[in-house]
């Protein structure tokens, strides 16, 4: 409730126990045991500053924080508490507060989103459950994305991205140091199991603008920014991560403020243990700085916890508004967390601190406030304000009417796809099979323009054969008519030479013939007269004709 210009959260039965706005940014602490009240502390702190004006993050972690949207009524438990801490019935009215549903899942509220390279390497790597080898890769990748000018958006960017470096590995590697293969896959694993968790929903666009949240309503009041997180509860580490990533970004984006009359906003930080079980050195260091520095941007943090101890000492003294609810002391271990506890706190003579703590009932807390001049109040033993809105959840009917009826559900409801690493290297695919289908196209062209080339040589060397045969042929048979007509003309020359042969030889033996009848008729005349003349003439002939034969070869 926000009275007198100042949180009023508690009484102690004699004064009105209140935060000052001034010192709202110098964080918080609301600490107790399951079912000592820390859930209506928490309620009535986010109410009291909406009600001045400051717009409040919450995670609704039991889903009992959507009631917020509707007005609370008057019950007797109600109404016995208005009696215990002095609340006048003028001063007390139930309604409504302006929430905003959020969730990441966008099932039960307007979708948060953050892109993959906002979140960074060192939350993802976190998210992911990744080694500091497999972590320094994954920096890689983001240097090489930023470095080529390649948005990194949603997680089917970055699994392009992994499996482009993955393919030149060898390339950077020279230039960035080694990017193992095997750890790329290791990160495209854990990349995968994330997507199963619902992580394709959280990481796109548009991302959240956390300048949406410094926002207050037409009356002037505080937006209740309530995160649905019943299911995100589930993974305690994706709930820290991304509750560390929502305090990051307010301290990235935020100008400094300085000190401002009441914060520009406050941070409730419930499960607070979630943020600090089993995180590395490196990030317990960057939180202890965002807790210290960003209460210089106007942000109040105000961590939910059971135990004190649950907190860094470091980061656990920078806390100055502190509300402890009752601890338990069964085992050494609680006693000393009891201990730890009441130390925290400025010594009031009227009681012993350690042993209220045990012994405080429902809705009572130790409380101390910061004051004026900056130092711890006394602490007090007192009871909770009650709330003002509706105690536990809301119908899911009322919480999509809040949704759609909320003037971000414009910007926000739809997922947008922008052109991104995954459309880039998509077009540079389509682009080098277009290349690849134009080079095996060229390809195929020149070796059928090739082939035909060959065929043609081919063709005509064959042509060229043919022709050189038939040439061949010709020549063959012309030196074979040649041959032949060489050997006919010898046959007629030697024919004519037998016949001139054989007529000179005729010649010759009718000569012959005649010259030895001549001589072989004188012979035989004058021999045997006209008989031997006869005879003698034939004899004659005879022997002439045949001395001219053996004489001439016949």
């Amino acid at each position: 409730m926000f009275y007198g210009q100042q949180i009023w959260v508690a009484s102690d039965g004699h004064k009105r126990l209140s935060i000052l706005p001034r010192m709202a940014n110098r964080h918080g602490l609301i600490a107790g045991a399951t079912g000592t009240g820390k859930t209506v502390t928490l309620k009535v702190l986010a109410e009291s500053f909406s009600d001045a004006g400051v717009p409040v993050f919450l995670a609704d972690v039991k889903g009992d924080l959507a009631g917020m949207c509707c007005p609370g009524g008057i019950t007797d438990d109600i109404k016995k508490r208005m009696e215990l801490v002095g609340i006048e019935p003028e001063e007390w009215s139930g309604q409504a507060y302006p929430v905003c549903f959020w969730d990441i899942f966008a099932q039960k509220g307007l979708p948060l989103r953050t892109t993959i390279s906002e979140m960074g390497p060192t939350l993802l790597a976190r998210l992911m459950g990744l080694t500091v080898v497999q972590e320094d890769v994954l920096t890689v990748v983001f240097k090489i994305a930023d470095d080529e000018d390649l948005l990194l958006l949603d997680t089917k960017d970055l699994r392009a991205m992994l499996n482009y470096v993955g393919e030149n590995g060898k390339e950077y590697g020279a230039r960035y140091g080694s990017v193992p293969r095997q750890s790329i896959n290791s990160i495209l694993r854990g990349l995968t199991a994330l997507e199963e968790q619902g992580a394709d929903q959280f990481f796109g666009e548009p991302a959240l603008d956390i300048h949406d949240w410094f926002k207050t309503d037409v009356n002037g009041k505080g937006i209740v920014n309530l995160l649905h997180s019943e299911s995100l509860i589930n993974n305690p580490m994706m709930y820290s991560t991304f509750m560390l990533w929502m305090l990051s970004e307010l301290f990235e984006v935020l100008p400094e403020a300085g000190d401002c009359e009441r914060p520009k906003m406050v941070f409730f930080f419930d499960e607070a243990h979630l943020l600090f079980k089993r995180a590395p050195k490196a990030l317990l260091q960057k939180i202890e700085q965002v807790v210290k520095l960003i209460r210089s941007k106007g942000v109040g943090i105000y961590f939910i916890t059971q135990s004190p101890g649950d907190i860094p000492d470091e980061v656990l003294g920078q806390l100055g508004n502190k509300i402890q609810h009752a601890l338990h002391a069964y085992t050494p271990a609680d006693q000393k967390a009891v201990r730890a506890a009441a130390n925290s706190f400025r010594v009031n003579p009227e009681f012993d601190t350690k042993t209220v703590l045990t012994e405080l009932g429902i809705g009572e807390a130790l409380v101390s406030f910061l004051q004026e001049d900056g130092s711890p109040s006394v602490v007090r033993r007192a009871r909770i304000l009650p709330p003002q809105s509706q105690l536990g959840p809301v119908a899911d009917k009322e919480r999509q009417k809040q949704v759609q009826g909320n003037l971000l559900h414009a910007k926000y409801g739809t997922m947008i796809d922008r052109d991104s690493a995954y459309e880039f290297f998509i077009r540079r695919g389509k682009e080098e099979a277009a290349r690849q289908e134009r080079f095996l196209a060229e390809e195929l062209q020149r070796k059928e323009e090739e082939t035909a080339r060959k065929e043609e040589e081919k063709e005509a060397l064959k042509a060229a054969r043919q022709q050189e045969k038939e040439a061949e042929r010709q020549v063959r048979e012309a030196q074979r008519e040649a041959e032949r007509q060489a050997k006919a003309m010898q046959k007629e020359q030697e024919a004519a030479e037998k016949a001139k042969k054989r007529a000179m030889t005729n010649v010759a033996k009718s000569a012959a013939g005649t010259i030895g009848r001549e001589v072989g008729n004188e012979i035989g005349k004058a021999v045997g007269g006209s008989f031997g003349k006869r005879l003698g003439g034939n004899l004659g002939a005879s022997i002439g004709r045949g001395l001219l034969g053996t004489l001439f070869g016949r």
